[in-house]
């Protein structure tokens, strides 16, 4: 009896120590009911979106080759010319001077020439002599051709058909050589770009060849299609961005004009690796530039919060690049409540 009566608070407090366990189980409510899509990535296109000024590829500003007073400016802003048309004079009375001077120097080394030849053969003037004033006469020569071009670039004339886009200087004022004095275009001819800026990231992107589609707000709900063309090598220090030219197919829009703003989307296929993961908004954490966070999940019990590299911006997803490659499902509801390592129950 004393043996029974020993072990009997002994087998209960064994069964005691062996049920513990089971009451420190896991806490149901510490389980975050989620939702979940499945991941798959895009066929390898991101679409870009970006603003930008209408253009042209073939601007130019026109300017005299000689200092002067600008006698005339023959045509406005707005206005169009043709190949070849007058456009602006300078005063030309310094480089008539320039040009009289220098003929009158031709011709006495010409006349020198032929006298010191002439004493040459007479056998009076030496061979040194007659070398000089040959010399003396091709300078001369030279110094005329020089002044007579000059004043030949004392006028301007258009370079192409086209439109005066800006006047940048007026009648009875004074420029110097090389300043810019109209600046016109070839928009009769020429092909109209939309010049946009884009981050570091997109232009690693976009390649030459790439489709586009262009709308401004003079033309709305026209669509017009486009093509990148070129892609600039270096920031642009004004604007801190990367430039592309997208090219306009077909003719030229009546309603579009230079420095006109666009808005552009360019359909990229140049993208890393084999495409892109397209995922709502609401999915996205702490989205700061080109980057920012998702929770995923491998084994629909644990969240895991994971960096992403954000490609994009469509009308209603993000564009992730990279980050995604390991993750099965992507948690797209619950987000606000989860951390690292949180577990999960899926619902539907």
């Amino acid at each position: 009896m004393k043996h029974t009566a020993l072990l009997l608070p002994l087998t209960l407090l064994l069964f005691s120590c062996g049920s513990k366990p089971q009451q420190e189980g896991i806490d149901s409510t510490s389980i975050i009911p989620v939702k979940v899509m499945p991941l798959a990535r895009q066929g390898g296109a991101l679409s870009i979106t970006a603003s930008g000024q209408f253009t042209t590829d073939d601007e130019v500003n026109l300017s005299f080759k000689t200092n002067g007073i600008i006698n005339n400016i023959l045509v406005k802003e707005g206005d169009p010319v043709h190949t070849g048309q007058l456009l602006a004079t300078l005063n030309l009375t310094e480089i008539d001077a320039q040009v009289q001077q220098a003929q009158l120097g031709f011709e006495k080394a010409q006349r020198d020439y032929q006298r010191t030849l002439n004493l040459h053969k007479d056998s009076v003037a030496t061979l040194e002599q007659l070398q000089n004033s040959k010399t003396a006469l091709d300078i001369a020569k030279q110094q005329l051709s020089t002044v007579q071009f000059n004043r030949s670039y004392s006028a301007i004339r258009a370079t192409q058909d086209g439109y005066v886009l800006r006047k940048l200087a007026n009648a009875g004022q004074f420029v110097n050589a090389g300043a810019s004095v109209l600046q016109i275009n070839g928009a009769r001819n020429a092909h109209w770009l939309l010049r946009i800026g884009v981050s570091d990231k997109e232009w690693a992107e976009v390649k030459a060849g790439d489709k586009a589609t262009v709308e401004t707000t003079s033309l709305p709900g026209e669509t017009l299609p486009a093509t990148v063309v070129r892609k600039s090598e270096g920031v642009d220090a004004q604007s801190g961005t990367f430039m592309i030219d997208v090219q306009l197919q077909g003719p030229k829009p009546a309603a579009i004009a230079t420095g006109m703003f666009g808005r552009c989307r360019i359909t990229s296929g140049n993208t890393s690796g084999n495409g892109a993961w397209s995922i709502p908004y609401e999915a996205l954490l702490d989205g700061n530039g080109s980057t920012g966070y998702v929770f995923i999940t491998n084994d629909n019990k644990t969240a895991q919060r994971i960096p992403v590299t954000i490609a994009g911006m469509e009308k209603d997803q993000v564009l992730i690049s990279q980050g995604m490659e390991q993750a099965r499902a992507l948690i797209i509801s619950g987000s606000a409540y989860l951390k690292d390592q949180s577990s999960i129950r899926i619902i539907q």
